[in-house]
């Protein structure tokens, strides 16, 4: 099959910047299809991206066989067009001409090496995903929504425990008008910053700081809770058992403050997650820890689970932390895991444990006591304090 498909990335130097190919190509094209911005930077005139983006797709839809040209800024599949594009129409049906993209640009400035460095957006998402990354002597490039980015970025970085943390905005890269503003994140003063630029950060912590790794374990008092809190060390063995991975889909039945799939979607790349609670109590609390802890991604739902999760996509891992003595609830996680996947469930109660026991007698897998005690103090002494016992059930779906 033969590319109709053309995606170009260009930079703020406009044609100019772009090579010989990419050039003829547009010249050459029956449709453009891209932003004002764009347009003004090649010189000519097109199909604007509408709002929803899902109505220029069903033009695109009537174009195919045309000679069609989708004008993008930098590289279009960093966080942009053309993984949309490719998902919808397949690699086949697309040629990718890309530029140097605003990751690379801000590398390039500050001798940066890519491969050490988080490189995320916040354009149409939360601030918040940023507090995932924020861990001492980590950089980060983002890619910003406008030019009120970057101090709301220097006030998350304050509130987190980042205000040492340095600041470099570069705007308008590549172009005649490129500028350059930097500062630590508890001094910022820089106001008219363009719309178009991007955040360089290396992450300081300030003195005495609580840092939060991003593998599984991370300390109770981080959570806001109610009691209902998988314990960091038992926390630690589930999300293990549970064994992140990227793009992968989590079912976190009876949530509580929402812990475990908190450090699901923190362990891993592109992770999914939804927090099915009945306590409507809890709700604001896992949304609230959520945001906290950087995972604004964690989708919540309210109700009984047997109820609600019909009709979800299907898991790919499932954590059971209540609910077991529900008829059919195990089993039908179960019916509904994809091959491959994991299905988890703790136990603390003789009922729970029970309906453990009989899920393994059907279905195998590895079932272990989990017993863990803390030093605390006894008067002028010292002693162990055992937490309650969890039983864990881990099946894998072969």
């Amino acid at each position: 099959m033969t590319a109709w498909l053309t995606i170009i990335g260009i930079g703020e130097d406009g044609l100019p910047g772009l090579g010989t190919l990419a050039r003829e190509v547009i010249d050459d094209a029956e449709f453009l299809f891209g932003g004002e911005r764009h347009f003004a930077l090649v010189g000519k005139k097109g199909l604007i991206w509408k709002s929803p983006l899902e109505d220029s797709f069903a033009e695109l839809d009537q174009l195919r066989g045309k000679k069609v040209v989708v004008i993008a800024t930098g590289d279009p599949m960093w966080f942009g067009i053309g993984a949309t594009l490719g998902r919808r129409y397949g690699p086949d049906a697309i040629k990718i001409i890309p530029s140097s993209s605003a990751f690379s640009l801000v590398a390039a400035r500050l001798t940066w090496s890519l491969n050490e460095i988080d490189c995320i957006t916040v354009h149409g998402r939360d601030l918040d995903r940023v507090k995932a990354f924020l861990m001492p002597g980590n950089k980060l490039i983002v890619l910003t929504n406008d030019g009120n980015t970057p101090g709301q970025i220097a006030g998350l970085l304050k509130d987190t425990g980042f205000g040492g943390s340095l600041l470099i905005v570069f705007s308008q890269m590549g172009g005649t008008e490129e500028r350059r503003f930097e500062g630590t994140a508890i001094d910022w003063d820089h106001d008219a910053i363009p719309d178009l630029n991007t955040v360089a950060i290396e992450c300081l912590a300030d003195e005495g700081l609580i840092l939060k790794a991003r593998i599984p374990g991370l300390p109770d008092d981080v959570f806001e809770h109610d009691g209902q809190l998988t314990k960091r060390e038992v926390r630690a063995i589930t999300v293990s058992s549970l064994a992140p991975m990227p793009g992968q889909m989590l079912w976190d039945i009876g949530a509580g403050c929402g812990s475990i799939g908190i450090e699901w979607l923190r362990g891993t790349l592109n992770a999914r997650a939804i927090a099915i609670e009945h306590n409507m109590d809890r709700l604001g609390m896992i949304n609230r820890n959520a945001l906290a802890l950087g995972v604004p991604e964690l989708k919540v739902i309210f109700g009984e689970a047997l109820t609600e999760i019909i009709g979800l996509p299907s898991p790919d891992a499932v954590f059971i932390g209540g609910g077991l003595t529900t008829d059919g609830l195990l089993e039908y996680c179960w019916q509904n895991l994809r091959p491959g996947g994991r299905l988890v469930a703790n136990a603390v109660t003789f009922e729970s444990e029970r309906r453990l026991f009989e899920a393994r007698e059907k279905l195998g897998g590895d079932l272990n006591k989990i017993e863990i005690s803390r030093a605390q103090a006894m008067g002028d002494y010292t002693s162990w304090h055992g937490l309650m016992p969890v039983t864990q059930l881990k099946i894998i779906k072969t």
